[in-house]
């Protein structure tokens, strides 16, 4: 690709992990359930992820909020801390809270003017998704949202990555994920997308499928620096 086509592709942003962070969720959590408040919101994360992979495989299809929903009712039978239904709404309310990574909002900004469309790029229910980044401060700095549900089914189907480049009329090779979680990187990547993996977390490994991510970066602030002089940069 050239450099003047990586200036104007496509970047379709993961949201939890990527954008916000949804182990902050147990902030919250602290007060319910004390001293298990990381332990809850780690299983509570991972049991959503598998939910959805499991039902994108079963084409058994619900939305990404009742994934949620269901995952939430079986970390608190696997924990035995049982909570009432009014906390039950309120946790899953604060998923409509999570904090934006620091980086985030500058760096998006700082991606527009370099003259990429920026999209977010979802296993959320749009009417989450947009309030969720709405009360992050994001949804302005962002051209789209796009989400799964239009499909029924989940990440990492294929046919879920071309329908981005489908919706953002743009080419498979022009069009980038960009995503926090191997397991969505490699999808992209599969499916014919460019892709950058956010390495959150330092002891973070990614899986050894001989499909490797474009670029990896430890947040968006690199990633800024790396579109800005791609062929140089780290």
């Amino acid at each position: 690709m050239e450099e003047d086509e990586e200036k104007t592709c496509t970047l379709g942003f993961d949201i939890y992990g990527t954008l916000v962070d949804p182990l902050a969720l147990a902030e919250p959590l602290t007060a319910l359930v004390g001293e298990q408040a990381v332990q809850f919101a780690t299983l509570w994360r991972s049991k959503q992820l598998e939910y959805a992979f499991r039902r994108g495989l079963m084409r058994r299809y619900v939305d990404f909020d009742a994934c949620t929903r269901q995952a939430l009712l079986y970390t608190q039978q696997v924990l035995r801390c049982e909570l009432p239904e009014s906390d039950q709404d309120r946790l899953l309310e604060a998923y409509l809270y999570l904090p934006p990574f620091p980086e985030v909002a500058a760096s998006l900004d700082a991606l527009k003017t370099q003259g990429h469309q920026l999209v977010a790029f979802s296993n959320g229910v749009e009417a989450s998704i947009r309030a969720l980044l709405a009360n992050a401060d994001l949804l302005p700095r962002l051209e789209d949202v796009i989400s799964v549900d239009d499909l029924r089914t989940f990440k990492p189907d294929p046919e879920v990555y071309a329908y981005l480049a489908r919706r953002t009329d743009r080419a498979l090779g022009e069009t980038w994920l960009i995503s926090s979680n191997a397991w969505d990187v490699i999808g992209a990547k599969a499916a014919g997308l460019r892709a950058a993996w956010v390495k959150r977390q330092p002891e973070a490994v990614f899986d050894p499928w001989d499909i490797d991510p474009d670029v990896v970066v430890n947040d968006l602030n690199e990633l800024v620096a790396w579109f800005a002089d791609p062929k140089d940069a780290g």
